[in-house]
Parts: structure tokens; sequence; C-alpha cells
């Protein structure tokens, strides 16, 4: 089975770059521009490929996925790469990667090491007895976290406490899939820190409040109707407990609430200061890097935060991470996963700017009236569906760019567009597991935590039950 598995990943990523090669005639550059009206969809053959590996291999074949995904983003990487050298030459392939490495790629990569890094260094200890009331208490907390501390740093902090919490229930698998839904997802909407999605918005140039102020309401709506949800159906498992007389002692022991690693609670104050400091303060200094203009407030800011990091590990006891199960394996599949993606997403995003002069014509026509308005209800369940089962940062980029990419107008003029992309990717992320990269995590530590977690497709018949109303209604509400 694992030599089937690594034959089809050789062979898929070889028959993309002849498909795609095959278009070369229509390619002609004299520039680093990329003509998006004159490729085909070809082009998206390598982006499709790796947010489809994504999504099938963790699941088809996990050992294969495990040991060599790195190697999978690879080859669909070359499989964009490799045609678009030949195409367009070594030059402009090479301005292509500086470019998306330099403004994209490592500031988001970055952000995410440093919240994973810091919020890693916070032990809560103690045991939490789980009633209905203390469980909605946390994952109420844990919602308003997830936009301070981004949704992969409340989720590691608040995911060991809430297991040991419940460990002694019955009925308990609820609890991390509501906690996947709120804490993981859609409590990470109000801020750039939040969610990835909005931190690849605030790097294209949306301000860094805009979201506070302009998804507020939609944020409490959607945690308001679960967080209800949530106590109503606790209460029926703990009082069905009760009346099967089912009673089970607790395994781990009494112990008051307390925090360890609080050194890094201040430095989680610095990393939110450093990306305010650099979304206003404007030096007017650049450094040109192969083409590629890197301005100094932003060079700086990754700077300071990769030194918030550093100071972390050193103010941080190996007792406490050990005491997080801290490691560092997610991080590290982000940051290949993903510099798969924002390389094969290039030439996406490239069509997607040609609107109906390019390949995706119709998507913009999708969401678009006839007299060139956009539809905001459509824009929020097509980002949202494709961010259920592919990955919600790209799916934001995507959207973003086929509503014109400009911030400065789509965060006024086109405010409720860039609002109903916003909610899409950032609540729908929470549909599947691989939605958004804290689902799987927080799955994996709460079965080496021994709890039997639903399938993928059992998630997604809670998600079916308890989310898509929600999102209907929200809908109707916010974006009829």
């Amino acid at each position: 089975m694992q030599s089937i598995m690594r034959r089809a990943v050789a062979t898929i990523p070889a028959a993309a770059v002849v498909a795609v090669a095959s278009s070369m005639p229509a390619l002609a550059a004299s520039s680093h521009d990329i003509p998006g009206h004159q490729l085909s969809l070809l082009w998206a053959i390598p982006f499709a490929g790796i947010l489809l590996s994504i999504a099938v291999f963790p699941l088809a074949a996990p050992h294969f996925w495990h040991h060599h995904f790195g190697k999978v983003a690879a080859f669909w990487a070359a499989a964009f790469l490799v045609p678009f050298a030949l195409g367009y030459g070594a030059e402009a392939a090479a301005f292509q990667i500086v470019h998306t490495a330099l403004l994209e790629y490592i500031p988001f990569t970055i952000l995410l090491f440093s919240l994973f890094t810091v919020a890693g260094g916070i032990l809560v200890q103690g045991n939490i007895h789980g009633s209905p009331i203390s469980n909605t208490v946390i994952l109420a907390i844990g919602t308003l976290l997830a936009s301070v501390i981004g949704t992969t740093g409340a989720s590691m902090v608040l995911i060991r406490p809430i297991i040991r919490a419940n460990d002694d229930r019955r009925y308990n698998v609820h609890v991390v899939v509501f906690f996947i839904f709120l804490v993981s997802n859609i409590g990470g909407s109000l801020t750039p820190l939040g969610d990835p999605p909005l931190f690849l918005g605030y790097l294209k140039g949306v301000s860094f409040f805009w979201t506070t102020s302009h998804m507020f309401a939609e944020m409490m709506f959607c945690a308001v109707l679960l967080l209800g949800a949530f106590y109503l159906l606790d209460r029926h498992f703990y009082r069905k407990e009760q009346a099967e007389g089912h009673v089970r002692r607790d395994p781990s022991p009494d112990a008051r609430i307390r925090f360890e690693g609080l050194a890094n609670v201040p430095l989680l104050g610095l990393i939110v200061a450093a990306i305010i400091v650099s979304g206003s303060w404007k030096p007017d200094v650049a450094f040109n890097v192969f083409g590629t203009p890197v301005e100094l407030q932003f060079l700086l800011r990754d700077i300071v935060l990769v030194a918030i990091a550093i100071a972390s590990l050193l103010l941080t006891s190996k007792t406490i991470r050990d005491g997080n199960g801290f490691n560092w394996g997610p991080i590290l599949e982000v940051a290949k996963l993903f510099a798969g993606i924002f390389l094969t997403i290039i030439p996406v995003l490239a069509i997607l700017k040609a609107g109906e002069s390019g390949a995706m014509a119709g998507l913009v026509k999708l969401v678009k009236n006839a007299d060139g308005t956009p539809v905001d209800i459509m824009y929020f369940w097509l980002s949202g569906i494709l961010s259920s089962f592919l990955d919600n940062a790209p799916t934001y980029l995507v959207f973003f760019n086929l509503a014109g990419g400009d911030p400065a107008v789509l965060m006024t003029s086109l405010s409720q567009t860039l609002l109903a992309i916003s909610c899409g990717a950032v609540f729908m992320g929470a549909n599947t597991y691989i939605g958004n990269a804290p689902n799987f995590m927080v799955k994996a530590i709460a079965e080496d935590m021994n709890l039997k977690m639903p399938s993928f497709f059992g998630y997604m018949a809670w998600s079916g039950a308890f989310l898509i109303p929600t999102f209907i209604l929200l809908s109707l509400v916010f974006f009829w």
C-alpha cells in the first residue's frame, strides 16, 4: 500500500507538470507580472492537488502522510515552478518565489511560530469538575481568548484542562467537538492574530481593528447560539448520566487551579503590540530584495516576533512545556505545507485578478449581479464551503482577490463583501477536521488522552446538526 501511495504521489505532480507545460504557447511574458487573462485552468492543478492531498492523505494513508507530507508539498510546488520557469524564465520564477516568501509566507509563518511558542509555555494545572455550567464557562473564555492568542494558542492552552475536567464523564465527546467549533475557529474572528485568514488579510492591507469592529456582531451571534446549544446538550447528557446511576472515579486528582509559565503573558502582549505598531508606523523606508520592496516596519516586526519566541523558550522551564505536551511537530507541518500552498496559489490569484477576462469567469459571475455588484451571501457560502474542505487561509485569499483585492475598497464601499468572505473562511473552517489547522491538532490531543473522537464523517454529522443551521441563520440575518 505504501509503495502504491509513493508512486501515486510521484506520478500525479509529474502529470501536472506536463499538463501545465502544454499550455505554454499562450504564456509569453516580458516582465515579472503574470498575465492572468492568458492562463488556463491547468495552472490551478498544483494548487488543487496540494489542497486535496491535505484533505485525503491524512485519512486514506495517515502513516505515509505523517512521514512524507513535506515531500508531497514539494512535489506540488515543483509542479507549478518547473513549467513556470520554462515559460517565463528562471529569473521570473525566482522573483515570484522571493516576492511571495518575503511579503506573505515568512511573515505568516513567523506570527504562527511566535504565538505557538509563547502560548505553549502557559500551563493550566489543577482539576475542574466538568459540569454543564463550568464547561460552558471554559468554552466562553476560550472563545474570547482565541482572538488574543490565536486559535492555535487558545486550543493548546485549554484543550487538556477541559478534557481533564470531563474525564470522569461517560458522555464527553461533544465537549471537544464544541471546543473545536468555538475555540479553534469561531472565537478567532476579532483580530488578525486570531485566525490565519485574517492575518493574511492584514498582510494585504486590511487594518488591524477592522475585524474587531465589523465581525463582532457576527461572532457573538454564532457564539451565543452555539454556547446555548452546548449548555442544553451538556445538561441533557449530565442528567442522563445521573439517571443511569453512572459513577466513575475521577482519574484526575483534585487540585486547585493554578497557572504556570506566567512570564509568557506579557510576551503575548508584546506580540499584539508589535503587530499593531507595524500596521500604523510608516517610516517610508524599504529595502529592495530582488525586485521586492521589504518595508522597514514589517522587517522589524518579524525580528521582534522571533526575539519574543526565543525569550519565551529561555524563560519557560522544560517541565511546563512537557506538561503541555509541547513539541514542534504542528508548526513544522504548517510551515512545510504552507510553503507549497503559497507557491501554488500564485497563478490562481493571477487568474482571479483577471476577473471576467480570466479562466474563472464563471466563478466571478456567480458572486456578482448583472450590474457587477457583489452577491454577499454567495461570497459567504462559497468561501465557507471551500474553507470546510480545503484550508481556510488560502481560500480567503482566493475570494479576497475575486472581490478585487484592493483593501482600501474592501474596507469601505465593499465592507459587507469583505465581511462575508471573512466570516465564511473563519467560521466554516469548523465544518470539518481539515478546515483549520487547530482542528486536527485538538483531535490528535484528545485521542492521545484516550478520548474516542468521531470519524471524519462522524464529526461532519455534528457540524451538520449544529453549525450549518447556525450559518443559515447568520447568512439570512446579516447577508441576505
